[in-house]
């Protein structure tokens, strides 16, 4: 050794921190029928969602089409208004049998699509078993399953009506898919 001292820095790391929050989000589900089209609003960021508001818009049967399309636009306004969501997540479109009956789930969809589009959210598009199937573990799952799951994945002290815990189990699906990596994107519509 040549008895020369070598002289060796080392700069400081910057701390290793962790990131324990996640971006908050407000998160609307929308299951959209002409005669009972579920809602379900959701804020996520902390350690669970939490379920913000739920609920159907209801239409009587003896209302003619313009007259329930026309409640579904004015009750979703008002949800939109009053929770100020930062997204929107519907359930996809089915293959129905009857032509007249997708037509008018058509007609329900579209009215609801278009005022959230007038509020300038973006809008996404979850199919119905890939909803089932991450929510019950179970792609042709009943109604009453995935009712019990979102209750108690959202702490609920009562079970949600049909319309409204598949609208709120759209949000949740939404909000899973957004907080891990995923190779397959939610279809943005």
């Amino acid at each position: 050794m040549s008895g020369k001292k070598t002289r060796s820095t080392t700069l400081p790391l910057p701390p290793i921190t962790l990131q324990t929050t996640r971006t908050a989000q407000i998160i609307l589900g929308v299951d959209p029928s002409l005669r009972g089209t579920g809602f379900g609003v959701i804020r996520t960021g902390g350690t669970q969602p939490v379920a913000l508001a739920q609920g159907t818009i209801s239409n009587p049967k003896d209302w003619e089409r313009s007259r329930c399309l026309a409640q579904i636009s004015q009750t979703l306004r008002g949800i939109l208004e009053k929770y100020q969501p930062t997204v929107c997540v519907v359930e996809g479109l089915f293959f129905a049998q009857n032509l007249k009956t997708a037509i008018i789930m058509g007609e329900a969809r579209g009215a609801a699509m278009a005022t959230i589009a007038e509020a300038g959210l973006d809008i996404y598009e979850i199919a119905t078993r890939k909803v089932k199937q991450a929510i019950v573990g179970y792609g042709a799952a009943q109604k009453i399953a995935v009712a019990k799951m979102v209750q108690r994945m959202l702490n609920l002290a009562e079970l949600p009506a049909p319309d409204a815990a598949d609208a709120l189990a759209l949000a949740l699906v939404h909000a899973q898919e957004q907080s891990r990596f995923s190779l397959s994107m939610p279809k943005k519509i």
